[in-house]
Parts: structure tokens; sequence; C-alpha cells
């Protein structure tokens, strides 16, 4: 029998900017069960919660300091119980975030940790002696800015820690660490959990010999200092296979649970997702940041789906577009003075056409824009010492906005802790319901049909060789075939068809007998009995 987690459609559910149901202006847990039909709406399979465990928030939670407590900022575990059971009844499985790469310095473990070199955790994180002039024990930087070292005065050593200083690293050689988070895990498996998504899933083993990490190949020098390097000896170990079996092995345990994991790698993302979803033994799948840039290309999104399907012929990829960590994309695709809504059309009928499991981020089935936050709004300091240039991770997270007339577009009573913006209030839920041709509607109609058509969930796949900025996918099951057309560009393009196809589907484009013609950000999937070749006008030119 064929598992839910493929091809399933997963909603990311950011707990903070959901909803609030207590004036405090943060989202909470009764909060997102208030508004789960909404998502059910949709027709998606699942829900992804990014962290609501206990933390001091430096990271907005991703810094725990207990892995199996609510923070109560978002309710109780009897909140949680509650949301699990609404989800269930309203058929969607419920998928956590685990940090398990790091904790937050408030966790008991390191607490102990740091008193001394002798104590019951002393091995639990990543300790080391300074060289000889005291300078850190290698060149390893930090994600946001900085020596990936701290000095700690106590214990007179440094301690690891690839993002912020308040996030020290589990030692993952220790096996006493990964017993206790696995045990951490079986704790919410225990409470009905469906899944985990892993984060930061390649920086869980470090290097032992701490060998200092090479420069990348870049040509102009990075505004982050951290893209300067191969991050060869601080991340992406090869002892993180053990550790991803030894999580594998216990999630087996249980009936239709998955592991979804978090590339973040430069240059290797493919590869890594690739080797840790093959085999069957390690994830169940992964995603990385590949469809969460700027470029917008045909030869981008078929290059990174071939080469995929090419490396792990057993594996299984995960897509989305955006996520908490990155511009919306509607924002990211659509040239100044262009048609959002357009670009955010065609973006869900995209995705819906490639194989694999699918990843949405609230309120982009509202063609969410991108939030312009002022310095002084600024809540994510993660990147804070390179603003402007990086203007951090705020502008994505803003409250979802529910009813347009209402107080903060119906996310809360109180002052919200990120500001909503008119921008954002315009597209409000209950004004898309209202409107026939809103993005919402393309939402539903996009995976109603991805859904109904099983060559677009279980078909093989390939591409058609067509130029820019035309992408040609073909999903084909038996005597199926499917044939999904993408205009990515800002002009109107007409394609020639070799022998007659019926447009299934949502569509914004032309059929007239074997012309097709795709206005900016037009689409269409055809359906014909066998291959079914294209071409596009004068060498892929715009038609005049």
């Amino acid at each position: 029998m064929r598992e839910w987690w493929r091809d399933a459609v997963i909603y990311q559910i950011y707990p903070r900017s959901f909803q609030d149901s207590n004036g405090d202006g943060v989202g909470d847990l009764p909060g997102i069960t208030r508004r789960l039909s909404h998502v059910a709406s949709l027709g998606v399979d699942a829900i992804w919660l990014s962290p609501f465990f206990a933390s001091p928030d430096r990271d907005m939670g991703y810094d725990v300091s207990d892995y199996t407590a609510v923070n109560p900022l978002f309710g109780t575990l009897d909140d949680f119980d509650a949301l699990i059971a609404e989800s269930h009844r309203l058929g969607l499985r419920v998928i956590i975030d685990q940090v398990l790469s790091h904790t937050s310095d408030q966790h008991s473990w390191f607490k102990e940790s740091r008193k001394d070199r002798t104590n019951s955790k002393a091995d639990w994180y990543v300790w080391a002696d300074p060289k000889a002039d005291g300078t850190p024990p290698s060149n390893w930087l930090s994600v946001f800015g900085g020596s990936a070292w701290h000095f700690d005065a106590g214990r007179r050593q440094y301690y690891l820690h690839n993002f912020l200083t308040e996030q020290p690293d589990l030692n993952f050689h220790n096996p006493e660490v990964v017993d206790a988070l696995l045990e951490s895990m079986r704790f919410w498996l225990e409470r009905g959990v469906d899944g985990f998504r892993l984060d930061t899933v390649n920086f869980f083993v470090h290097d032992k010999k701490l060998r200092d990490n090479p420069p990348s190949d870049w040509t102009d020098f990075p505004t982050n200092p951290y893209e300067a390097q191969d991050h060869r000896f601080s991340k992406t170990r090869p002892q993180n296979i053990a550790v991803l079996q030894r999580m594998r092995k216990l999630t087996d345990e249980y009936p239709d649970i998955m592991m979804v994991g978090e590339v973040g790698e430069a240059g290797r993302q493919i590869d890594i997702m690739a080797e840790y979803t093959s085999g069957g033994d390690k994830l169940h799948m992964a995603y990385s940041f590949e469809f969460l840039s700027h470029d917008h290309t045909a030869e981008h999104f078929r290059s990174r789906i071939s080469k995929f399907l090419d490396k792990a012929p057993d594996g299984w990829p995960c897509w989305s577009f955006s996520n908490h960590d990155v511009q919306r994309h509607a924002t990211r695709w659509t040239k100044p003075g262009g048609d959002v809504d357009a670009v955010a059309r065609q973006s869900i009928a995209l995705l819906a056409s490639f194989p694999g499991t699918l990843g949405l981020y609230q309120g982009e089935e509202l063609g969410q824009t991108e939030t312009d936050i002022l310095f002084e709004e600024l809540r994510d300091l993660g990147y804070i010492s390179f603003w402007p240039e990086i203007k951090g991770r705020d502008g994505c997270r803003t409250p979802m906005v529910w009813e347009h007339e209402q107080t903060n577009a119906g996310f809360s009573t109180g002052i919200p802790w990120l500001p909503v913006k008119a921008p954002q209030a315009a597209r409000a839920v209950d004004l898309q319901e209202a409107r026939n041709d809103s993005v919402l509607h393309a939402y539903r109609s996009s995976l109603a049909f991805r859904k109904s058509h099983p060559a677009l969930t279980q078909g093989a796949t390939s591409f058609l060789d067509l130029p820019e900025p035309v992408l040609g996918i073909v999903r084909s099951q038996g005597d199926t075939v499917l044939t999904c057309l993408f205009n990515l560009g800002e002009r109107p393009l007409t394609l020639t068809l070799s022998g007659p196809a019926l447009p299934v589907g949502p569509i914004h484009a032309e059929v007239d007998g074997l012309t097709v013609s795709l206005p900016a950000h037009g689409y269409v999937t055809l359906e014909s009995d066998g291959p079914l070749g294209v071409v596009a006008d004068s060498a892929g030119r715009s038609a005049s």
C-alpha cells in the first residue's frame, strides 16, 4: 500500500503568526485549532507546525530549552492534544518541528554541561580548547555572522554554535545525546504526531578533528561571510548517516510515520537530499532551498528535479517555493510593476505538476507578499548585523489575515508581535473567498486537479526541450499523458503542438487546434493519447 506522505501536500503553520486566541498579540495552539477548517478546505493532507516548545525565544523558538514542554506563550499540552484531535477529525496529519542540532543555552543539559569538565553532561555539547594564542579551535563561521565558537570563562573552553551564541551545538558523537533526543521524539510519537520535520538535518555531526573549512568558490565576496566557506568539516559529515538511521529505526516502530529533513548547504543540496533519502533506511524525504531562491528559470526547475530523480531513483523529494526563512515567492518572482496574482496562480499550478511531496507556507494561498519591515519593527535579530543588505526573516513571518475589516485583519484583538500592514490585509481570506478568480480559489483548483489525476502524483516525469522562458513537464501513467506548459516570462508566447490534445484542469491560456497561446505567467495542462511534441514560435521569441 502506498504511504500517505508520498504525493502529500503539507501546509506549514508558523504558530506565532497564525491566529491569536487570547489577545496577547501572539498566535497560539488554540488559535491554530480554530482555523484548521480553512487549512482543510485547501485540500492539503497534513500540517507542519514550526516550534511551539519551551524557549527563551532568542531565535523565535528555534532555541529549545525543553523538548517535551509547550511554551506557555502558545498554550499547554492539553491545547496540543486538542489540536491533534481536531486535525485528525478533519483528515489532516500533524508534523512537528524537531530542532535537534542545537539547544538553547537555557536548556538544563547545557547549564549542567558548562559547569565544569567532569559533570555527567560535560561531553554533551561540542567543547574545545583554545589555540595557544587564545583564538578559536577552527575557522568555522556562524550562519548569523562571526565565529561559530564562543569562549566560556567557567570551562576556559570554546563551545560550538552554528547559529546564535545562545544556541550551543549538541555533540552527536556522544551516543547518550542521541539516546536522549530519540526519547524526546518518542514523547511526541506517543502523543499522536504523524511525523517530524528535522531542522538543519545536515548540521548534526561535526568533524572530530575540528579541521578548518576551505574557502568556497566565490567571485565577489558575499554579504554574509558564512557563504565564503565550503563547510566541509563543520557539517554534512559521513557520520550523519548513522544518526538518521537510528531516527528511522525509531519512527519505524510506529505506523504511518514520516520524517522530512531540511538540507541547508550551498552547491550540494540535491546530492545531500538524494543521499539522505535513498535506501529506505534514513529520511523518508528531504527538501532544500533550491526552489526557495530568486532563480525562476525553466532550466533551474528542470535541472534540479531531473538531477534528484537521476541521483536517487528510490529516494523522495519535497518541493516548496516559500517558508518562514525566505522572502515570499509572490514578491521574489514578480517583476517591479508586475502582476502578483498571476505569478501566484501560476506558482501553484507549477508546483502541482512536480513529482514528489509538496510544501505550502501559510498565506501563500492568498498570494501574500513580503511585508516591508522597518528597522525599529525588527523581531528577528539573527541577521541584524547585515542590515539592510539582509533584512532578516520578519517580512515573511507577519500574521495571517482573515477578515479585512476586523482589527489586525482578524489575527488578534491586541497589538500583534509583528505589524499587519495594509498591503497584506488587502489579501484577507474573506475577500478572496468572495472572488471566483482569487489566488485562494486557484490553489484549491490546482490541488484538487492534482489529487484527481494519478499521473500527477504517481506518474513518470520527463521534460520537453523548450527555450526559455517556457517549461514543459510531462507526467505519464499507463495510457494517460499529461503535458504541463508554463510561460515563466513577462510576454505572451505561442506554441505549436504536434497533434491533438485536450486541455484539462486549471488553465490560463488559449488552445485553438494545434496552437497554444500562453500569456505572461500562463499555464495549461494538455491530455493526449501519446507523447506530444511542442515547438515554440520563432525559436522561443515572443509572439507578435
